[in-house]
């Protein structure tokens, strides 16, 4: 009977804990720099928690094509420059470590690329899945998150990609109150 009464017990603090304990912050602003991304490479970042385990993350930004084999013909003169904005919902998952989770979930990223040559300019929208880790240090108002993005493309200008498997982001937020 103790057994039994012992396992119960047990069974019920680790999913109370699991339930409770999956955010240690509420609201953290910041930056998110995606060095593989030509439309938000440097982008603005708030995220909040909207549950114990959900969260919105939206960043604003921008960023500058920028590769290598665009760079004849005079490219750099004409080199253009997106500016977007994306939003996406993450599930935190709980990490046997203080103040670390990973997540999974999926958003949506829109962006305009403005440029003197029309091969490059216009409105681009797509959609992505996405997975990482997100840290929050225990002593100091600090929020660090690495992410990945792989973005399919449901328009885009013409001398854009299709596919953006290399949309590997970090952030670093500054915490706003705790939960």
């Amino acid at each position: 009977m103790m057994k039994k009464l012992l396992c119960m017990t047990l069974i019920a603090t680790g999913i109370s804990v699991a339930a409770t304990a999956q955010g240690d912050y509420k609201n953290a602003i910041g930056i998110r720099l995606a060095p593989g991304s030509y439309y938000d490479a440097f982008a603005f970042s708030f995220k909040t928690f909207i549950s114990n385990a959900g969260a919105l993350e939206f960043n604003a930004g921008g960023g500058s094509k920028s590769r290598s084999y665009y760079w004849n013909n005079n490219y750099n003169s004409r080199r253009p420059f997106g500016l977007s904005v994306s939003g996406t919902y993450q599930h935190h998952f709980k990490i046997p470590v203080e103040g670390l989770r990973w997540f999974v979930g999926g958003g949506l990223s829109a962006y305009n690329v403005f440029s003197k040559d029309n091969k490059y300019e216009g409105f681009g929208l797509g959609i992505y899945p996405t997975g990482g880790i997100d840290y929050k240090f225990p002593a100091i108002p600090l929020n660090v998150t690495a992410d990945l993005r792989p973005t399919i493309f449901l328009s885009k200008p013409d001398y854009n990609d299709s596919f953006n498997g290399a949309n590997f982001g970090l952030s670093a937020r500054y915490v706003i109150g705790g939960r």
